[in-house]
């Protein structure tokens, strides 16, 4: 019943606004070497964003590339009948989408290429409390936004307060949330370190083998060169 309800709230707006291009963009602090943080974001992406988003290009087994066990997968992240094999989809159908919400959920596997680390950091912490808005959320980054802001009982609700000196608009926390701001930017932070990883989880492996062949290529130079010095010596 909750994920339903999560679904009707995420795609009660059929159409979706164009994204605020020139919005000031926070700088992401994600470490992609940082297992810790990913697998903790793993568990947030399953938890809060998998109820309506898929990832078909993601698999559940790809989670043991940053850290984690078979059985901790098992455990800890598959919760109805997915197996661990399994591709990161939801069971809501596109033709069903389309015709209960006019729109189709977009996929995440690859957001994080699409709009960047620091798009996703700034707008997962932008939402804030619009009573114009069908959903009763907007948010600085994507102006008239259909997605509600689905973490909002950890945030807490912020508010857009226009400053009276500067007649600028900035985000101002009304009713705090379970997390404090610096655990919640901590949690996001996470998530979107996951993201980042999920859009392309071979990069950090591709890295290490372009540094190991650049290295070999340098010894390589080297004996190339005392080489030529060889043959050559008794021409000189």
């Amino acid at each position: 019943m909750m994920k339903k309800l999560l679904l009707v709230l995420v795609f009660l707006s059929a159409g979706f606004a164009t994204a605020n291009e020139h919005v000031h963009l926070d700088r992401a602090p994600i470490d992609p070497n940082n297992q810790a943080s990913l697998q903790r974001g793993a568990k947030y992406f399953v938890h809060y964003c998998l109820n309506c988003h898929s990832a078909a290009s993601m698999r559940y087994n790809r989670l043991q590339d940053i850290g984690l066990s078979e059985a901790q997968i098992k455990s800890n992240l598959l919760y109805a009948s997915e197996k661990v094999g399994d591709t990161m989809t939801v069971a809501m159908q596109k033709a069903d989408a389309k015709a209960w919400f006019g729109a189709t959920p977009p996929d995440l596997s690859v957001e994080a290429r699409a709009r960047g680390a620091d798009w996703l950091y700034t707008y997962l912490r932008g939402f804030y409390r619009d009573s114009t808005r069908p959903t009763g959320w907007n948010n600085v980054v994507f102006d008239k936004v259909g997605m509600p802001h689905v973490l909002w009982q950890l945030q807490g609700q912020q508010i857009l307060k226009e400053d009276e000196q500067t007649h600028t608009h900035q985000l101002v926390l009304e009713k705090p949330g379970t997390l404090s701001p610096a655990q919640y930017d901590l949690m996001v932070a996470d998530l979107v370190n996951y993201l980042v990883y999920m859009s392309e989880p071979y990069k950090q492996q591709d890295k290490r083998l372009g540094i190991l062949v650049l290295a070999f290529l340098a010894i390589l130079l080297v004996l190339t060169v005392a080489l030529k010095k060889e043959f050559w010596k008794d021409i000189h």
